[in-house]
């Protein structure tokens, strides 16, 4: 590859890795269901059917999002033998390492999405009049 390609970024964007960690970040949280659900294993150790009523998440997308979090090192798996048997999930360090993130993210939305749901509200109203 020439040197005016390598000064250009040309080379970089035919790597696998994203210019922006917080790209790769998002890849790895950012669905819907993944985000709702690591929220959610924020309050401790869960078993599925709790996951699922507290998620409203079906069994197969729960089930998925599960295996895609465990696979990415978010999620614990704990399965007890013991009659009734009982699959539970919990954050691992990883994970847990998200929460002071949804902290941020929830003190930005509590702050700027109220901002926004209020100025359209009065948008509206002064459309009204």
């Amino acid at each position: 590859m020439s040197t005016d390609a390598t000064r250009t970024g040309v080379e970089a964007e035919s790597s696998d890795e994203s210019p922006c960690p917080i790209i790769d970040a998002v890849g790895q949280i950012g669905s819907q269901w993944r985000l709702v659900v690591l929220h959610d294993l924020r309050e401790g150790e869960k078993r599925f059917n709790e996951l699922k009523r507290s998620t409203d998440a079906n069994a197969r997308t729960l089930s998925r999002v599960l295996d895609d979090l465990r696979e990415t090192g978010f999620v614990d798996r704990r399965l007890e033998e013991d009659a009734p048997v009982a699959t539970y999930y919990s954050l691992t360090a990883k994970g847990e390492s998200l929460c002071p993130v949804f902290e941020e993210i929830e003190a930005w939305a509590s702050e700027w999405l109220e901002v926004e749901a209020d100025g359209e509200a009065d948008a509206e109203a002064s459309a009204d009049d």
